[in-house]
């Protein structure tokens, strides 16, 4: 951003030439966790959908799943806590740089974060059972498999064992070609990487909007809407002639922070973009239904093809 800044110094826009900034530097809230939230929010779409979870042969809620992450960087730890605070999925295993752990009851996530940060390693945490060669508990038995650190860790000769019936795309490129048909044939579900993983891309998109902008979001309406917010809850006050608890006054009269509008304005993506390729994988399969991945192709070809005819046009 500095050396743009340098060589452009008229450019009033130049703090936008980058994403991914600290916040203090004309970042945005968010950011950081932005990946690893994506990944649960597009879970989350993807249950609100009651047709696709049974078509993956999963039952339940999404907080009635076991699920293993492999990796417990940035995007796999947020993922972690995220569905394991927010959703209350049980996650029985997490696979690391240096081994792996699995525990069917479930993980305290919080812990072993903790003691990963404490010890530098998942050996030696307490009551479960742990693997050197982590990349085994890939194939261990769960409902969602949730590959988020490297590439191609699903491939033609483990793709077999995988007892997951949703594998979820939190890395790039997880499955290899071999991998991904192996998973296809075998009726197991996948959630690609261009939609799962997309959500640090979409925050970056908002951090370029406020730099251009030059506001914060939030910033306009904020207040408008405390004072709202203050009405409401006088009005129901007026009408009960009760006073409204602490916690309830708070929640009612509280403005958007810019954080809350981030994190609103991924989930309605991540819920858009889901909708969107669970409608076109039936309604363009002529008669056989479409995998996420080919749907999300489609919609992104027919995107770029649009956009050059637009071109054209001008």
């Amino acid at each position: 951003m500095e050396t743009y800044r340098d060589h452009h110094p008229e450019d009033v826009n130049h703090i936008a030439a980058v994403t991914g900034k600290p916040v203090e530097m004309g970042g945005i809230r968010g950011r950081l966790e932005a990946t690893g939230r994506g990944v649960q929010y597009a879970l989350q779409a993807f249950f609100r959908e009651s047709q696709a979870p049974q078509d993956a042969g999963l039952k339940g809620k999404l907080g009635d799943q076991r699920i293993i992450i492999q990796g417990f960087g940035n995007v796999g730890s947020h993922a972690a806590r995220f569905l394991h605070k927010n959703d209350h999925a049980k996650i029985v295993g997490i696979i690391n740089i240096d081994g792996g752990i699995y525990d069917p009851n479930g993980l305290d996530v919080p812990a072993v974060d903790e003691y990963l940060r404490r010890s530098g390693t998942l050996e030696g945490y307490p009551g479960v059972r742990f693997e050197r060669n982590g990349n085994v508990l890939l194939e261990e038995d769960c409902d969602i498999l949730i590959p988020a650190a490297l590439e191609g860790v699903i491939h033609r000769d483990n793709a077999h064992k995988i007892q997951a019936k949703l594998v979820v795309e939190a890395a790039n490129g997880p499955c290899t070609f071999e991998g991904d048909r192996i998973l296809q044939e075998r009726g197991i579900t996948v959630l690609p990487d261009v939609y799962v993983n997309a959500g640090g891309v979409i925050v970056s998109y908002f951090e370029w909007v406020r730099n251009l902008s030059h506001m914060r979001f939030g910033r306009m309406e904020r207040r408008y809407d405390q004072s709202q917010g203050q009405h409401i809850v006088t009005a129901i006050e007026m009408l009960t002639n009760q006073s409204a608890p602490d916690w309830l006054r708070d929640a009612i009269v509280r403005g958007a922070e810019e954080i809350d509008l981030v994190r609103s304005g991924l989930d309605d993506t991540m819920c858009e973009a889901f909708r969107e390729m669970h409608e076109v994988r039936e309604v363009e399969s002529n008669g056989q239904v479409l995998d996420y991945r080919t749907a999300a192709y489609l919609i992104a070809l027919r995107k770029i093809i649009r956009a050059r005819s637009d071109l054209k046009l001008i």
